[in-house]
């Protein structure tokens, strides 16, 4: 048997590089972490063959002295910690002294710096883990590093490296991190001697919309929550835009993109109930901490934490975003984004919200016959456009009649169950400073499936389902939550067949099915009757509601379906309960789901993650039909 010796540094470092350099990637992700520590606020990358042949970062730090060049390179040698005390409190990118070495011993690499005060600068090279003596060299204020020919003399590592494209695919998300993550500093990304990214510095919506695209921060929801030492900011993107892969998910903690499961499970919880079950939600979030609170001493890698209050991370990160979430309503425009141009805003700007102002006031819209039509010649037009002027015209020329007007609106609609909890329901319409509804006012509805609106800025269209179906959910919710979950009792019984199963489950649970709205009894060993039912789903197939709920307890249980599958046994309901297509419904009662949307939270997507509502501009609209082209 062989003997026990100690391997030399050399040796060490090709270990060490196995998985702090697994590929190009990571060896540029530490390179550039290096130059943000040492305060660069220019960043420029140059790559060759997806960086197996070439990694240049040239950054504007505040250098290397000549004399601690050689250390850089040096395993377990970092300016960044001196002691264990330190390490309980890491505040910057590096910190293990392991990055540079790592590379240097896989690699051939040459690093010049000029230090901040120093006559000129001074360059060292290492080929494969041999230094070479400092020499000087000319080179503005700051430090440059090329990597040429990662792994060229380990074959048996550069085997798994892939392809040159794909290689650099993961070298330019590598860049895309650590670029939202610092907003404040200029990142110059080329490839192959081609520009391939150039990012500004500016705010984190500017830079969200440079890496993740505009349309991102246009529908995407500010966050900017605390709790004693915990902060969590950024932007949560909009579940109407969710993706089918998670490549659009960033989030950092003091700082640094990290991978944890307990921050991936919380925020995959709060988008739950309003993404598509087959969706991934996007977001760029910025959770702060004290850094005695988090433990980046995992992995070489330094992609995973630990959390010394895991529960505590959890719990808020849920709060947090779920509030953030319930809060968008139907007819909002994200804060960040100018209502009127749709642009992103300038930093100052980044975290106010509100429904902005209309951009002319009422007296502008009526002068110039914004909600008004000039009489057409065809006897059909003019009947349901009088309908209209009969009854929203004293709310246009008044707006102070708008709660009365919405009042009775929602008093009207049959299928709008209002008023059931001790908090009733809002009714008086949300509007802006002209008493114009976010939603505006419908006009008429499309084949049974949708409600066209007329809005201050254009169009609205509403999914007339999927919308109440929300409305009618976050009131079964509010009831539950309150336990207050009203029923109407049935006048005449509805008994239907059902298997020894279903008549069992009634029998074992049914004071816990009043608890949920529903009066179930058994007729006869083969026989249920619905005697009761939700009062909010009262207009429902009272059987088809009952044997969903029934097969749900069935599936997971009651007291699972009372507790955490609790929100899937109430969108059930709700699916039964809402409005079905080619129900036609007078503009009575398509101006009162609005107005349940405007008042309703997440109303901008149904149970199931689809949108309840578009809005088209007119500057769209003009666009269709080429006006003022």
């Amino acid at each position: 048997m062989p003997r026990i010796q100690v391997l030399s540094d050399t040796l060490v470092n090709q270990i060490a590089a196995g998985e702090v350099v697994e590929r190009p990637a990571n060896a540029l992700k530490e390179l550039l972490e290096n130059s943000i520590d040492a305060g660069a606020q220019s960043l420029n990358i140059e790559l060759m063959a997806g960086g197996t042949k070439l990694i240049k970062v040239i950054d504007d730090g505040i250098g290397i002295e000549k004399d601690d060049l050689a250390l850089a390179l040096h395993r377990h040698a970092t300016s960044k910690i001196k002691d264990f005390d330190d390490l309980q409190r890491v505040g910057t990118l590096g910190f293990r002294g392991e990055g540079l070495a790592s590379i240097a011993s896989v690699s051939r690499l040459v690093l010049t710096s000029r230090f901040d005060g120093g006559a000129h600068a001074w360059r060292v090279e290492a080929d494969h883990g041999r230094l070479s003596d400092a020499e000087p060299a000319a080179l503005a204020l700051g430090t440059s590093i090329e990597v040429h020919d990662l792994y060229y003399q380990l074959p048996a590592r550069r085997k798994f490296l892939k392809s040159d494209s794909t290689e650099f695919a993961h070298c330019a998300e590598m860049v895309n991190r650590l670029a939202l993550a610092n907003p404040d500093k200029q990142f110059t990304l080329s490839h192959n001697g081609r520009a391939s990214l150039r990012l500004m510095r500016g705010d984190v919506h500017k830079r969200c919309a440079a890496v993740l695209g505009d349309e991102f921060v246009q529908s995407a929801v500010a966050i900017d929550e605390r709790a004693g030492p915990l902060r969590l900011w950024g932007l949560a993107g909009s579940p109407t835009l969710g993706k089918s892969s998670r490549d659009a998910q960033y989030f950092f903690v003091n700082g640094r993109f990290v991978r944890d499961k307990v921050i991936q499970h919380a925020l995959r919880e709060a988008y739950r109930d309003v993404l598509h079950h087959d969706r991934h939600s996007a977001y760029c979030l910025f959770l702060e901490l004290e850094p005695e609170g988090v433990d980046v001493n995992v992995h070489p890698t330094k992609i995973e934490v630990r959390f010394r209050e895991s529960g505590a991370i959890y719990r808020f990160l849920l709060t947090s975003l779920t509030r953030a979430l319930s809060a968008t309503k139907a007819g909002a425009v994200p804060a960040g984004v100018d209502p009127e141009t749709g642009e992103v805003l300038a930093a100052s700007a980044q975290y106010t919200a509100a429904t902005p102002a209309t951009p002319q006031s009422y007296a502008d819209l009526a002068a110039r016959g914004a909600y008004r039509q000039q009489p057409m010649p065809l006897p059909v037009a003019n009947e349901p456009l009088a309908l209209y002027e009969r009854m929203f015209g004293d709310l246009r020329r008044d707006p102070a009649t708008a709660g009365a007007q919405a009042s009775a609106a929602a008093d009207i609609a049959p299928f709008i169950a209002t008023g059931f909890a001790p908090n009733p329901v809002q009714t008086t319409m949300p509007a802006d400073r002209d008493g114009i509804p976010p939603l505006g006012f419908a006009i008429a509805q499309l084949h049974g499936v949708y409600v066209l609106a007329q809005a201050a800025e254009g169009l609205i269209v509403v999914d007339m389902h999927a919308a109440h179906e929300r409305v009618v959910y976050e009131k079964l919710k509010t009831a539950l939550d309150l336990d207050h979950m009203p029923m109407q009792p049935l006048l005449i019984p509805h008994v239907f067949a059902a298997d020894r199963l279903d008549v069992a489950t009634v029998e074992d649970h049914q004071e816990a099915l009043r608890q949920i709205g529903f009066d179930l009894s058994a007729t006869s060993p083969t026989q249920l009757a619905v005697r009761g039912v939700p009062l909010l789903l009262k207009d429902a197939d009272a059987v088809e509601l009952a044997k969903s709920v029934l097969q749900d307890i069935r599936e997971v249980g009651m007291s699972q379906v009372l507790t955490g599958r609790r929100n899937e046994l109430l969108a059930t309901m709700a699916c039964h309960g809402a409005v079905r297509a080619n129900r036609a419904l007078t503009i009575t009662e398509m101006n009162a789901l609005l107005r349940e949307m405007e008042a309703t939270e997440r109303s901008g997507q149904c149970n199931h993650g689809r949108p309840t509502w578009f809005r088209l501009s007119m500057k769209e609209l003009d666009g269709l039909f080429m006006r003022g082209q």
